[in-house]
């Protein structure tokens, strides 16, 4: 039998949760976290939150770039020539370069982004523009237009 993974997909796409969300449930695939870690979260009916952990990173360092339907995040270390004259005996966090890349869906935006306490938080929004969004059509008999639910046109009945 041959399986398929598609954690590269589901981890960087933001607005096609309930595909990738139907995907995983018949595949049953895990997914591997990689550097940095990060979260996406639905914060609302079209709201969401991407949070990446960038500790040790400051705004400066930190770039972020929308193209298209594209959202890169990177994040480079500057130079610490200057900060400590120590011999470091153990490095356990992590200073590496990285760069993430999450494709948006049609109509999803960024709203802003926030760095506290070694988290980036990257707001975004799914907007809707109207002429995309479902109206409701007007029925029409007998030249009266129907509103709502369907009346019934003809003559009344005396109770």
């Amino acid at each position: 039998m041959r399986t398929y993974d598609l954690t590269p997909f589901y981890r960087s796409t933001v607005g096609f949760d309930r595909l990738f969300s139907l995907l995983d449930q018949v595949g049953g695939f895990d997914a591997a976290p990689g550097y940095p870690p990060y979260n996406i979260e639905r914060t609302g009916e079209n709201d969401y939150r991407i949070t990446i952990a960038v500790a040790g990173f400051t705004e400066p360092e930190l770039n972020i770039e929308l193209k298209e339907n594209t959202l890169t995040i990177r994040g480079e270390k500057q130079d610490k020539t200057n900060e400590q004259t120590g011999e470091t005996l153990y490095q356990g966090i992590a200073a590496r370069a990285f760069e993430r890349i999450f494709q948006l869906a049609d109509f999803v935006q960024v709203k802003g982004a926030a760095l506290e306490n070694g988290l980036l938080h990257v707001d975004l929004v799914r907007e809707i523009p109207e002429a995309k969004k479902p109206r409701a059509i007007p029925i029409t008999a007998n030249g009266k237009v129907i509103e709502g639910e369907t009346k019934k046109v003809g003559p009344k009945v005396a109770a």
